[in-house]
């Protein structure tokens, strides 16, 4: 009985002495995690309003927000106890450091990749050019982003690149302006040479009729006279669709009316 008492007595003696500093702890502990837990929840909803959520980018960036919440707590509790936490700051400091220069460039990636799904220039399912490279975003990821050419090529471009770069998004809005020009000769007859392009543009049913298209002479070449076609359509599929019927129809419009394409 002598030794239990002796048990119970140095128990009663550590509550009273650091009851407080270990409900302390414990209540700083538990805010840390539900902080922690909040910002993973943030970060997830930041990456499906992106379009598709990136589970395997998700679980990195929660695994790093956890492990920085659990140093912070650990030192807090350390120097509650007045253990002395500035050797071991120090050392986490050094070791820090060592480990950012040496992945300099994947924690650029990193954090470039958290950037573009912050910001939002494109989505997956946009048509894109970064850098003269060109192609349909198939995925965000931390590290690179996932670009999949017209012919069904994969191109991986870092996100450091990216956010270096000029961006085109051709899926941004709604509709595009396709830009086209014909060449007829000098000889031929401007008006009907128009009124022939403009019948084409009013019959197509890909060919926005507002803003109305605009069919006009854009410049006097060496051997021919240059006619510019603007006409507005929707963007995707429809853009190429109507590029291509406009490059065959005017083609086969000049030849039956006797317009001739100087070569």
């Amino acid at each position: 009985m002598g030794t239990l008492r002796a048990i119970w007595d140095f128990i009663v003696l550590l509550i009273q002495k650091y009851g407080g500093t270990v409900s302390y702890c414990l209540v700083f502990a538990a805010i840390g995690w539900i902080v922690a837990g909040i910002l993973c929840r943030l970060l997830r909803k930041a990456m499906k309003r992106n379009g598709k959520e990136n589970e395997k980018g998700v679980r990195i960036a929660c695994k790093v927000i956890y492990g920085i919440v659990f140093c912070i707590v650990v030192l807090v509790i350390l120097s509650a106890f007045n253990v002395p936490v500035t050797a071991i700051v120090t050392l986490f400091s050094s070791v820090g450091l060592a480990l950012s220069l040496t992945l300099k460039d994947t924690l650029s990636n990193f954090a470039e990749g958290f950037l573009l799904m912050v910001t939002k220039p494109f989505k997956v399912g946009d048509f894109i050019e970064v850098d003269g490279v060109s192609g349909t975003v198939s995925a965000i990821e931390i590290i690179h982003t996932k670009l999949k050419t017209p012919d069904n090529k994969v191109i991986l471009i870092r996100n450091q690149e990216i956010s270096d770069a000029v961006i085109i998004n051709y899926s941004a809005e709604p509709t595009r302006r396709l830009d086209l020009t014909f060449s007829i000769g000098y000889s031929d007859d401007i008006e009907k040479a128009k009124k022939v392009v403009s019948d084409i543009l009013d019959r197509h049913p890909l060919a926005h009729k507002e803003p109305a298209p605009t069919v006009r002479v854009i410049a006097h070449s060496a051997s021919s006279i240059e006619i510019g076609v603007r006409v507005w359509v929707n963007t995707g599929d429809d853009y190429w669709e109507l590029d291509f019927d406009l490059k065959e129809q005017v083609k086969e419009a000049f030849d039956k009316n006797k317009i001739d394409i100087p070569y």
